[in-house]
């Protein structure tokens, strides 16, 4: 059996507010090994995405620490974390977070830029192609729609070839139909790519679509079960 990519060890989360402290996460505990895909699920506020933002280093757990690739994200500084984000991660947010003064392929060019690819205009183009958007290469973000913007996201963040991909709510924005084609395009750029896939959704059926389903309920994580993700 191979290594875990992901090791979340009692991870915990505290913040101040105006009645001492509150506590988001509470003792985490899971791994993730290659390639599998996890759907993360809890209603408003449980803690999904302060736990997502973890896994990326983004945010400090209180107590516990996350190993990625056998590497604890928390014994290295901030400048380390986010060099290791641009080798090993790739994200899909549910605004898009595109930049509105780079066209399409600028855009998907961007992090390969940041990692001294020579090729990136070549794999950008080639990425964008794959996603449908061939014909958009010079389009800004204001000119495509939503469905579109969110293909330039999926393309931006699987062109690195990331071993780990972050997605939060990445239908959210989107109507039922278009976040539908997103979704399908998502899980078959995951495949290719064998991509180890953490996904944030408030929608049963999407998380259906993941290997597992982990459920976090006020900030703890419920037992984990087989099959749909109890109501």
């Amino acid at each position: 059996m191979s290594e875990p990519l992901i090791d979340v060890r009692s991870v915990s989360k505290q913040v101040a507010d105006a009645t001492g402290a509150l506590t988001i996460l509470h003792d985490i505990k899971f791994q993730l090994r290659p390639r599998e895909s996890v759907a993360i699920v809890g209603a408003s506020g449980s803690g999904k995405s302060t736990l997502l933002s973890i896994l990326a280093g983004l945010d400090v757990p209180t107590a516990g620490t996350v190993m990625l690739a056998g590497r604890d994200l928390f014994q290295l500084d901030e400048d380390a974390r986010a060099a290791l984000r641009a080798q090993q991660m790739g994200f899909v947010f549910q605004s898009f977070q595109l930049l509105g003064n780079l066209t399409a392929l600028e855009n998907v060019m961007l992090p390969l830029e940041l990692m001294g690819r020579s090729d990136a205009r070549s794999a950008a183009t080639e990425m964008l192609r794959r996603v449908g958007l061939g014909e958009r290469l010079a389009h800004y973000p204001k000119l495509l729609s939503g469905g579109e913007q969110q293909r330039v996201a999926l393309a931006r963040a699987f062109v690195v070839r990331p071993a780990l991909l972050l997605a939060d709510e990445p239908t959210g924005s989107l109507d039922f139909a278009t976040g539908e084609r997103v979704m399908a395009l998502m899980f078959e750029l995951n495949r290719e790519a064998g991509t180890t896939l953490v996904l944030v959704t408030h929608d049963r059926g999407i998380a259906a679509r993941c290997d597992r389903q982990l459920v976090i309920e006020a900030g703890r994580l419920l037992p984990e079960v087989s099959g749909a993700v109890p109501a």
